[in-house]
This record gives structure tokens, C-alpha cells and sequence, in this order.
């Protein structure tokens, strides 16, 4: 009785040997990019497909661009906004203090006290 492999030499998950006539790969082409630290990145991408003008260096994590002579600087990261600030952007303070009463008077109807 065999133990192990079903057939000799192979292993789980293998893959056939007639991967090529299943199906014909997409064309594709390599593109390079360099980032300011000097580093090339190549990606393949399909031929159909529009290259990116940027892309981010995955040994740095800068952009870079597809001019080896001049690749694009630092990004400024936006900063961290608060949900107050988010808010302050779409309203005036005029109609924050109208939604502000409006609330307190909803408040305090609900709570059986007068409205002022």
C-alpha cells in the first residue's frame, strides 16, 4: 500500500505541466520608475493599460516618477481634520447656532421644560 504522494514526484497543489496550452498569457510591458532615494521600481503592467504618471517606491515609500534625471519630490501629507473642523467647512457659524437651538428647543420640549 502506497503511503504518501498518490503519484511519484508529486506534491499538494502542484500545477500541470500544460499550463501553455489552457491558455495564452496577456501581453504585457515593464515599466520603470525612480524615486528621489535613487531606487528603480519595474512593474508589469498589460499593454492595453494606461501607465501611471506616479507611482509609490516600495523600498521607501516616496513617489516616483518615469524620469530618472528628475523624479517627482516629496508629497506633503494633508493633516489630521477633526469631524468639528470637517463640519465648520459646510456650515457658517451663523446656521450652527440656528441647528444648535433648534436641537436644544427639540431638548427640552421633549423633556417637559419650556422653551426659551
Amino acid at each position: 500500500m502506497p503511503i504518501g504522494n498518490v503519484f511519484p514526484g508529486t506534491r499538494v497543489g502542484s500545477a500541470s505541466d500544460r499550463r501553455a496550452e489552457r491558455h495564452q498569457p496577456a501581453p504585457c510591458r515593464t515599466v520603470a520608475y525612480w524615486c528621489r532615494n535613487d531606487h528603480r521600481t519595474e512593474i508589469r503592467l498589460a499593454a492595453e493599460v494606461e501607465v501611471p504618471k506616479v507611482w509609490d517606491c516600495p523600498r521607501c515609500g516616496v513617489p516616483a516618477g518615469r524620469d530618472a534625471q528628475n523624479p517627482p519630490g516629496r508629497v506633503r501629507p494633508e493633516p489630521y481634520k477633526t469631524h468639528l473642523a470637517y463640519v465648520k467647512e459646510r456650515r457658517t457659524a451663523e446656521e450652527g447656532a440656528a441647528i444648535l437651538a433648534e436641537a436644544l428647543a427639540t431638548l427640552r420640549r421633549r423633556r417637559g421644560r419650556p422653551t426659551t
